[in-house]
């Protein structure tokens, strides 16, 4: 049964980020599930430094929704199976995953959430083979996650562009000049298409379709000849033309496995050659970060809340069972005021809807203060509960107090059949423990 899960941001930030993360804390709180985050990511997990997440009245994860960016960070370039360390003056590459894999067992983590792209669910991949469980959350405003229709911060991306084309539009009308705007996507040309089609741009350079030069030169042309004197181009970062290469900015050094290509300079290169060509004025703007950053757009929310809630719904089946599964809870019942409020909210807590169709009973009142025998005793009530499918009564019990309005055993034994059983244990000091039992299918 899931008790306990983290989560963590990888990769270049997105908009989009907070909603995901608030989602799986709003989804967790209601299972009664605690919600921790690594911080900086993947680095996060190897440091093991990680923090609590709420949402309740001024704690982390409230008021999140519209905010950009990561409220528990993120990281570009912490590949923990091929990580950068320094020994001995001397930089190597070593695989710290298991450092990882000890890390979430010693903190008693049901399941992790990883957020981000390719790069960082290739890690969560190779995590699950090492028996993490791992939920993978698609990340990137490039849209290029395989398996994926679309991934979070993306519309939010186009978005940017297209108003960006907007502006741009205005400009180049009022001073007859050929506007490039060079847009983000690594490899994939989404934000590029989208963001012209949306924004009413005449040209688009994508990497999946090397560009000739001379084709964009013929456009231009033919709507000079219609009396358009200007044009808007738009230029994915990792167009390029026929028969050439792809523009790099720099080569990086961040280890094995990671994508250590910084693009750069796509649209000065059109740019250029487009003045040189046509003799028109062209002025080149790269968007560049602000793609990335500020308030999600409201699809992004949607989605990005969608998301979350799912994840945390797939965590609860990855533990084998759903509230709505549960038939019988044999509670601690200590008929003191506190204990049984307090249970009663803690099992609905867990349960949430679910918990008002479960009967729940108590064993004490027959057997009394067993101490160090409770659990052991009220165990076997819960196998023979199971075996016979019949629920005894709580004992000298007649009516349940106004704030305990569950569906407790009063006054008579109930008879039905009986899978999974909850059976909760509540020690001196805070030292408590809850069984799950299920019927033997052989």
């Amino acid at each position: 049964m899931v008790k306990k899960v983290a989560i963590l941001a990888n990769g270049g930030d997105v908009s989009g980020f907070n909603a995901v993360i608030r989602a799986i804390v709003k989804a967790a709180e209601k299972d009664g599930v605690e919600c921790y985050g690594f911080v900086d990511g993947y680095r996060g997990l190897l440091n093991n430094d990680y923090i609590r997440l709420s949402t309740s009245q001024n704690s982390r994860a409230c008021g999140i929704l519209p905010k950009g960016g990561s409220i528990i960070g993120s990281s570009t370039n912490a590949n923990v199976f091929h990580y950068k360390v320094e020994e001995n003056g001397q930089i190597v590459y070593k695989d710290l995953s298991d450092k990882c894999v000890q890390n979430i067992k010693d903190d008693g983590f049901d399941c992790l959430f990883t957020l981000g792209g390719d790069g960082t669910q290739k890690s969560a991949r190779d995590f699950s083979l090492k028996g993490i469980n791992v939920i993978g959350v698609p990340k990137t405003i490039d849209n290029d996650v395989a398996c994926t229709d679309i991934t979070f911060g993306y519309n939010t991306a186009v978005s940017v562009a297209s108003d960006a084309l907007d502006r741009l539009h205005t400009t180049g009308e009022t001073h007859h000049r050929l506007m490039v705007l060079e847009v983000m996507g690594r490899y994939a040309g989404w934000i590029a298409l989208e963001s012209a089609i949306s924004g009413g741009a005449d040209i688009a350079l994508i990497p999946e379709i090397p560009y000739d030069i001379n084709k964009v030169v013929e456009k231009i042309n033919q709507r000079r000849a219609l009396g358009k004197n200007f044009s808007i181009i738009v230029v994915a970062e990792g167009a390029k033309p026929k028969g050439g290469e792809i523009s790099v900015a720099e080569m990086r050094d961040n280890g094995k496995g990671v994508d250590n290509t910084k693009l750069g300079g796509a649209g000065e290169k059109v740019t250029k050659e487009l003045q040189e060509i046509t003799g028109m004025e062209a002025r080149c703007t790269v968007l560049g970060y602000v793609q990335r950053g500020g308030t999600p757009t409201a699809f992004d929310r949607v989605l990005s809340t969608k998301y979350g809630a799912k994840a945390m719904e797939l965590a609860m089946e990855e533990g084998g069972i759903e509230p709505s599964q549960v038939d019988y809870i044999n509670a601690h019942g200590t008929s003191t005021h506190h204990n049984d409020l307090f249970e009663t909210r803690a099992i609905k807590l867990a349960l949430g809807e679910a918990a008002k169709d479960v009967v729940i009973n108590s064993t004490k009142s027959m057997i009394g203060h067993l101490l160090g025998a409770a659990g052991g005793v009220e165990f076997i009530t819960c196998v023979k509960t199971i075996q016979d499918n019949f629920i005894h009564q709580t004992v000298g019990t007649e009516t349940a107090d106004e704030e305990c309005d569950l569906n407790y055993a009063i006054g008579a034994p109930i008879e039905k059949k009986v899978d999974y059983v909850l059976t909760n244990s509540l020690g001196f000091g805070g030292h408590n423990a809850v069984l799950l039992l299920k019927r033997y299918e052989g």
